[in-house]
């Protein structure tokens, strides 16, 4: 799709890092100051639903989501790991793997809603230095897996 901001792979150093690239998906770790270690688990070509998918292609994606939570999980022990595939305002597959934490900006809502707190400057410091060894640990993860 001609505009489509997800079907390219340009990805701005300001927007986040890509973490792995295959074939058919790609992870990258957004730069979200709100929520360090938010990554997201993008469809490669320009798919917009999920059942559009073959089963393949679906267990595929998931297996990857799954890779990325069960890591973030493991590494920064976030408090829940909200996983969101919406796609209404991009309509291409990807999903989003964010850690929540009961002291976030926004918990408990969505990582979309209103401020209901602020995160001290500390905490998110320390949230920063664990999400900075999500990349190595998600890339030895699929590297066990395919």
């Amino acid at each position: 799709m001609a505009n489509c901001i997800l079907c390219t792979d340009t990805l701005k150093p300001q927007e986040g890092e890509l973490i792995w690239r295959g074939d058919d998906c790609r992870i990258i770790m957004v730069n979200d100051p709100d929520f360090p270690g938010f990554c997201r688990v993008i469809w490669n070509r320009h798919v917009p639903e999920m059942s559009d998918l073959t089963c393949g292609e679906r267990e595929h994606i998931m297996s990857l989501v799954f890779a990325v939570e069960e890591v973030m999980r493991d590494v920064m022990q976030p408090d829940k790991v909200n996983l969101a595939a919406l796609g209404n305002m991009v309509p291409h597959i990807h999903w989003h793997v964010i850690p929540r934490f009961k002291d976030d900006a926004f918990f408990p809502g969505l990582a979309w809603s209103t401020r209901t707190q602020e995160t001290t400057k500390s905490i998110l410091e320390s949230r920063i230095k664990l999400a900075q060894k999500l990349p190595a640990a998600i890339r030895e993860e699929i590297s066990q897996m395919y």
